[in-house]
């Protein structure tokens, strides 16, 4: 076991490699019916999870109405539609915090936008998650880092330079009101207080595509804690070899069923499955680094286990490669903007491509574009590049 792993500090508990946290990733396969989210936390619960995710659905935060098509584990749909259906009332989100928290579960939740961060701030959480795609969002970056509440940042689709990026801001402004609040102890509780979650953003993601051996290598160049956000189908072998690397958190989607229809349920653990997973977890963290490597080798096969633990070199996971660039958040035009045209503030946005849009300025240059005049035709949904102001 990674014995220098940094703890993941939440609400005065410390997670570590020794003692991980499992988070069970509902996403939005509740559909946004309260009833069924507590069905769900509830077989959660009774999986031995730690913690219940949800995801704040506001469908124009996130991605363009003519973004169009969008390949999915559920299939080509509009993903727009199926955003602008799930979204629900801050009540709603509110209902499912307070259930999680009297089941003794930690509740964990995405915002997508400056909307979803403005309601989740006012519920209070006791830590907050970024997910892959808003890993460049500068905007929402630097609004959560005024939380001073313990943040994950997950990592799909991203070179080091990116994650670095990110991290500078997270923690500019985290040394700040840290210093401010602890002094001494400041430099402790940054590094106790974001855990970088290391991703492979494919639907389902090939198990030797993890590459694990990673985490501690970030571990030490970031000097955060480390965890992992498992698109893979296996219950065991990711998560468990995860541990034995240093991982101080798991996240895993997790369903009723898989035949539900939920965004995420095809690459979700039933109950029984997630089970597995936690009784793996436990297992790994009780025995170590040497022994689960050597009981996955002989289990599942040495040559398997060292595909999955990789070269511990951070490069874009094959399955992942082709959508750099492609997923993420880039500025976006919100209508037909016509050369010539003064581009103001409600012309744009920073959105979601999602892989059918072309790809936009970085959010860092968000508040550049205000008052340049177009400089060619911009349609309504397409990435605003340096060319056309």
């Amino acid at each position: 076991m990674n014995k220098s792993a940094k703890k993941f500090r939440v609400n005065g508990v410390d997670f570590s490699p020794e003692n991980p946290l499992i988070i069970a990733e509902l996403g939005t396969s509740h559909g946004g019916n309260i009833t069924r989210a507590k069905a769900l936390i509830n077989a959660a619960a009774d999986c031995k999870a730690d913690c219940i995710k949800v995801q704040m659905v506001y469908a124009d935060e996130i991605l363009h109405p003519n973004t169009g098509i969008v390949p999915l584990p559920t299939g080509q749909i509009r993903l727009y539609d199926q955003f602008k259906a799930l979204e629900t009332s801050p009540e709603f989100y509110i209902e499912v915090k307070e259930y999680t928290e009297s089941k003794g579960l930690l509740f964990l939740c995405t915002p997508f936008g400056l909307k979803s961060a403005s309601i989740l701030r006012e519920m209070k959480p006791k830590m907050v998650k970024i997910a892959s795609p808003e890993l460049n969002f500068t905007s929402l970056l630097e609004e959560i880092t005024d939380w001073d509440v313990p943040t994950l940042l997950s990592s799909g689709v991203s070179r080091l330079s990116d994650i670095e990026t990110a991290i500078e801001i997270l923690e500019k402004d985290l040394s700040r009101t840290s210093n401010r609040r602890f002094g001494r102890d400041a430099e402790e509780r940054k590094g106790n207080s974001l855990c970088l979650l290391h991703c492979v953003t494919a639907y389902p993601a090939p198990e030797t595509d993890y590459n694990l051996r990673v985490l501690p290598n970030l571990g030490s160049i970031f000097g955060v804690s480390m965890g992992v956000s498992d698109h893979s189908s296996d219950p065991q072998l990711v998560p468990a070899l995860a541990v034995s690397m240093g991982a101080s958190v798991i996240e895993k989607h997790f369903c009723l069923s898989r035949s539900e229809g939920g965004l995420d349920d095809p690459i979700a653990l039933e109950p029984a499955d997630f089970s597995q997973m936690v009784t793996a977890i436990r297992l790994a963290a009780k025995e170590g680094s040497e022994e689960t490597i050597n009981r996955y080798s002989r289990e599942r096969g040495a040559e398997l286990v060292e595909q999955i633990l990789g070269s511990g070199i951070k490069e874009l996971a094959p399955s992942e490669k082709a959508n750099y660039k492609l997923t993420n958040r880039s500025i976006h035009a919100l209508r037909d903007i016509q050369k010539g045209d003064v581009i103001k503030k409600e012309d744009y946005a920073v959105l979601r491509t999602e892989k059918v849009l072309r790809p936009g300025l970085e959010p860092c240059r968000e508040k550049e574009i205000e008052g340049k005049l177009a400089q060619n035709f911009i349609p309504a949904g397409e990435g605003i590049r340096f060319e056309d102001i």
